[in-house]
């Protein structure tokens, strides 16, 4: 008996995160093209709270997806794609605060991912999420050899971030200051040689920051259903798409303009399901 307990315990312990999430908590996101049902997770509750609470207020009733790109994710939340004109440039809008990430190994973006959308890593190092716009992921199947090249650019990725914590360290201000410098006169030789003159340092800094690696059920989900496996580790995902994933797909297939805002307006209405 103690030992069927002790196997139990293990099987919580490392199990229970990735089988099931509560799903305590559904909204209910319909378009024209269909509805969606997502359950928002209660392991990133600053994010769950926030989309329940601007959901009650009706914030997002009216609202667009206003930008659609096909095979990789519907984007809405912005306030001011309410009654938009068609020329309107949308996604700047938002609400007077952000969130402080939730990023969570076990959530990841395969398809129907609801997730957080925020400003890039050169503003907002801290990943800081947006208060109210969120994407939905359609992505793509994706194969054993994409996810092998996926792990071997992490690589160049982390050594590329090495490299901007690096300048941006105040202690370093003066390899800020030459590196400027070379850019302003075009030195490509010079830049070479700043570059090998720093790689240990980077090296140092790159070492300490997380590989990107993939569970088995990850392997198994974006072999199967796809997503966008690229953008895990960068973004919040703090929900899923448990109904109604044709939808995505057919928000995805419309036509849309150079700036991938759809050509005609996908309005939606979201509610809490009790």
């Amino acid at each position: 008996m103690r030992q069927f307990k002790f196997f139990l315990l293990l099987f919580c312990f490392f199990y229970a995160p990735y089988s099931s999430f509560s799903q305590t908590h559904k909204v209910k996101i319909s378009t024209e093209y269909g509805d969606m049902v997502a359950v928002l997770y209660d392991q990133t509750p600053k994010h769950r709270d926030n989309f329940l609470k601007l959901t009650k207020e009706g914030f997002y009733n009216g609202t667009l997806f206003h930008r659609v790109i096909k095979n990789f994710m519907i984007q809405g939340g912005d306030p001011k794609s309410k009654n938009a004109t068609p020329q309107a440039q949308l996604g700047n809008g938002g609400v007077d605060y952000t969130l402080p990430a939730e990023i969570k190994p076990h959530l990841y973006h395969k398809k129907g991912a609801l997730s957080a959308a925020r400003l890039g890593d050169n503003v907002n190092p801290n990943k800081e999420s947006s208060g109210c716009q969120f994407y939905v992921v359609q992505g793509q199947k994706i194969s054993d050899e994409q996810i092998n090249r996926i792990k071997q650019n992490q690589h160049q990725t982390n050594l590329g971030m090495a490299y901007r914590m690096l300048l941006s360290d105040p202690e370093n201000k003066k390899l800020l200051e030459r590196q400027n410098e070379l850019k302003k006169q075009n030195d490509t030789k010079g830049m070479q040689d700043f570059l090998k003159e720093v790689e240990p340092q980077l090296k140092k800094i790159a070492e300490k920051l997380p590989i990107q690696t993939f569970s088995d059920q990850q392997v198994i989900d974006y072999k199967t259903t796809g997503g966008t496996p690229h953008l895990d580790g960068g973004y919040t995902v703090f929900g899923q798409v448990i109904e109604g994933l044709e939808v995505i797909d057919k928000i995805a297939g419309v036509e849309t303009s150079k700036t991938d805002r759809p050509l005609s307006d996908v309005k939606m209405t979201i509610s809490i399901i009790e």
